[in-house]
């Protein structure tokens, strides 16, 4: 049951972070000193900024029959929990709040 909401967990996080809505909020510059035998301009670096905001991620869990072998090597059917992963992007949300 552990591994199984550990891979659910880390399923939710890569498909998290492939559903950000990235938005670049400032331009970056990189000016660099030229050097001959002096010096003949200075240094700047500005780097750009960015807003992320990443989706919701609801993981619960349903129940599900699966086929599992018994001891003496007969299959049954069994009730077990089984993870249920929903995710929200940054835009779905977004158009949620515009409604």
């Amino acid at each position: 049951m552990y591994k199984t909401t550990l891979t659910a967990a880390l399923l939710a996080t890569a498909f998290g972070l492939a559903a950000c809505d990235v938005q670049k909020t400032q331009e970056g510059n990189v000016s660099l000193p030229k050097y001959d035998v002096s010096k003949t301009k200075e240094g700047d670096v500005s780097l750009p900024k960015y807003d992320v905001k990443g989706p919701d991620v609801n993981v619960t869990t349903t129940e599900k029959q699966v086929t599992v072998p018994n001891v003496d090597v007969k299959a049954e059917k069994k009730t077990v929990e089984l993870p249920k992963v929903e995710v929200t992007t940054a835009k779905e949300k977004q158009q949620q709040g515009k409604q």
